[in-house]
């Protein structure tokens, strides 16, 4: 039988962001203990009032609990449940304390204080015009965002996304949604297209509306896109379409005319190689541009005129041998020789096979010959570590091509990057969009030097451009595969090679020995994640005096399960940084001094998808968290925390780019779907002073042993095989 309650929100034990479900401790009136609320409750905050449809259940663990099947907010009657309502970090220029100063002068008129006669507010402490302003703001958005989520609470979208929403769109936000729920998975970060569906469908769109299926496909692109494709066969999409829309394919035929007509998707014809004749590739436009220009600027540059001074080549091996102070091997000379005879080139081979020492050399003639000289990486870590062993500036690539929000990349063709020499490392990260505006932005009489490894994992966004250039035949490169002797000590760079060839890493050896390899089985992956907790905050740095958080990465394949991202950054958290101020929200606590990652492109903010940065504060009445990105404080609106992650375990492919001086890897066989030889190679590289491996062997040998990576769908080999020249 369905009752009623009524009664105050005094805490949030629990909330789910992607659902709603939360789990509240409310006072009611008629029970002198705090009862269990559960149910769906987007948009709460402590101090509510609530009055709640539901039934009492018995949990076998938790005891007694109100199951709500509806409910409607009210305002707080109360001062105590009014301070907890403005505490709670509702309005953005309130907080715990400036919440407590206003009940205390307004008591149970503070809310129609702030309703009606705002500009009283400043008799209180602490409330200036700015203040003022904000709060008043914050006040009427929120009336606003509360009607908003009010429709997306009925449509099953987690109110995280009200303030998102309200900002893309303002007041029309609700019009908007209504009129075309499918703009919400184009526009706001967060947001699919199964949830604007959800909403398309429950609004009354028809399942074989054209706008559901153009929407559709659009959507099932843009997840090859995530997947790392720069196309999709048309077949291949028509039916993954046809399945996960439940619709005809003739529809969707006619829908992909459509969108080909309006210019919203690019297809070509296949050659008979890639696949059965009559096979059509489709593209996102901004793919199809990126790939054709990376195909026709990479040749244009290649074959075009530079400005080189006449100079003695073996002279100039024999004088840079000994500036470095040693004798460079035949295949080094070789990757040199071939940076100054050519316009583009590659060098690629693992570590430990000299690369930095090639760069070093070419760099060193080069400004010899008085020419300009950029170091660029894809990756702020990645720039950093360039500087140091290079000894000379390195910028990240964004920060060359001074991407500026609104107006795009400031460097381009007619706008080009000042220097004569460019040479690009960690290249097995840098995917076909960004490649494309890099080149664009290239003088026409440069030099490109291309530097990575492509046995590594591929980049993280679409296209695989250097295992692309590289198989074209088309650029002249280098495959760098001796182990020097210096490093043929370090155990890390061994099995990393061994690896590589297929080969079990070696494990049996004596751990009181110093070395930067250490192996612990462990079967049980709960145990295993024990294990690298206690390694990462005791035994680690106890032993080798290495920081926790700063100095040590967990690098996981997966991010789900026991010995996963999310449950080790949880352990992690709780024991490297358990108190302090925090801000809990969409179920997951945020602490000062926490290790956080960027999970997105922010241009606006200078900070990319990958940046490692750690939690400077928390300002709950600004409504904003500050972080730090390589000494640089970077401050985010509470709304916008969706694009940061805790960073104390990450998965081996955000791990791409990055060295750090000790990385722990658990590999158990519950990551199976992941387990495959240039994952494993990647991860194992990531460490530069020490590398500790928890878990199975058998997980190790699946690893080794599965070299079958998935294949992405990109046509940049074919573009400059057909490209004559």
């Amino acid at each position: 039988m369905t009752i009623q309650l009524e009664g105050q929100v005094e805490r949030i034990t629990f909330h789910n962001s992607d659902n709603g479900f939360s789990i509240l401790r409310v006072k009611t009136r008629n029970t002198p203990d705090l009862i269990t609320m559960v149910g769906s409750f987007p948009g709460i905050s402590p101090g509510e009032s609530v009055r709640a449809q539901g039934q009492w259940v018995h949990h076998p663990r938790y005891g007694e609990q109100f199951k709500v099947i509806s409910y409607q907010t009210l305002v707080p009657a109360t001062e105590k449940g009014i301070e907890k309502y403005l505490g709670s970090g509702l309005i953005k220029g309130i907080g715990p304390v400036t919440a407590h100063r206003l009940v205390q002068h307004f008591g149970t008129d503070t809310l129609r204080i702030i309703e009606e006669e705002p500009a009283r507010l400043q008799e209180v402490e602490g409330i200036g015009n700015h203040r003022l302003e904000m709060i008043c703001k914050a006040w009427e958005e929120q009336k606003d965002i509360r009607e908003l989520m009010l429709f997306l609470q009925e449509h099953g979208v987690s109110p995280t996304y009200g303030v998102k929403i309200f900002r893309r769109y303002g007041r029309e936000a609700l019009v908007t949604v209504r009129d075309d729920p499918y703009r919400l998975a184009r526009d706001i970060f967060g947001i699919g297209f199964l949830t604007a569906d959800r909403i398309a469908q429950k609004l009354g769109i028809a399942a074989d509306s054209p706008k559901r299926l153009q929407a559709g496909l659009l959507y099932i692109l843009q997840e090859c896109i995530e997947e790392g494709h720069v196309y999709f066969p048309r077949s291949r999409l028509l039916s993954e379409a046809a399945e996960k829309l439940d619709v005809p394919l003739e529809g969707l035929a006619q829908a992909l005319r459509i969108l080909e007509e309006e210019k919203s998707c690019v297809t070509e014809p296949l050659r008979h190689d890639d696949s059965e004749n009559g096979e059509e590739a489709v593209f996102l436009p901004p793919l199809h541009t990126a790939e054709c220009g990376c195909a026709k600027n990479l040749s244009d540059l290649f074959h075009g005129q530079r400005e080189l001074p006449t100079f003695d080549m073996d002279r100039a091996l024999s004088w840079v041998q000994k500036i470095l102070g040693f004798t460079l091997a035949p295949a080094q000379v070789s990757a040199v020789r071939q940076a100054l005879e050519h316009k583009v080139s590659v060098i690629t081979g693992g570590p430990g096979t000299g690369k930095t020492t090639i760069t070093k050399a070419i760099i060193h003639i080069y400004k010899r010959l008085k020419r300009r000289v950029m170091l660029v990486a894809p990756t702020g870590r990645a720039a950093k570590r360039m500087s140091e062993t290079c000894d000379m500036e390195a910028r990240t690539l964004h920060r060359a091509l001074e991407f500026q929000p609104g107006t795009g990349w400031k460097r381009n063709d007619t706008n080009p990057l000042e220097a004569d020499v460019f040479i690009v490392d960690e290249m097995s990260m840098v995917d076909t969009v960004l490649m494309y505006h890099f080149l664009k932005a290239l003088p026409s009489s440069s030099t490109l030097v291309l530097v990575g490894d492509v046995d590594q994992l591929p980049s993280v966004g679409p296209g695989c451009v250097l295992r692309d250039i590289i198989s074209s035949s088309r650029i002249p490169t280098v495959v760098l595969s001796e182990i020097f002797r210096q490093s043929r000590h370090s155990l890390i760079v061994v099995n990393a090679h061994r690896v590589n060839q297929g080969r079990m890493p070696m494990l049996g050896f004596e751990r009181e020995k110093p070395q930067d390899f250490y192996f612990f089985p462990e079967d049980d992956p709960e145990y295993g994640a024990k294990t690298v907790v206690e390694l990462v905050t005791n035994r680690i740095p106890q032993r080798f005096g290495f920081h926790p958080s700063d100095d040590i990465q967990v690098i996981t394949p997966m991010h789900r399960g026991t010995a996963g991202a999310a449950a080790l950054n949880l352990a992690l958290q709780n024991t490297l940084n358990p108190g302090g101020e925090e801000l809990v929200r969409g179920g997951r606590t945020l602490r000062a001094g926490d290790k956080v990652m960027q999970i997105r492109n922010n241009y606006d903010k200078e900070v990319f998808n990958g940046d490692i940065g750690k939690v400077k504060s928390i300002d709950k009445e600004g409504q904003e968290v500050t972080v730090t990105f390589e000494g640089r404080d970077v401050t985010y609106d509470f709304s916008e925390l969706d694009e940061l992650v805790p960073a104390y375990a990450i998965t081996v492919h955000k791990s791409q780019g990055s060295e750090y001086p000790v990385v722990v890897i658990p590999i158990f066989t519950q990551h199976y779907p992941l387990l495959q030889r240039n994952l494993l190679y990647t991860a194992l590289t990531r460490g530069r002073k020490l590398t500790v491996v928890v878990g199975t062997k058998r997980a190790l040998a699946i690893a080794v042993k599965n070299h079958t990576p998935v294949n992405r769908c990109t046509r940049l080999r074919e573009r400059l095989q057909e490209i004559k020249g």
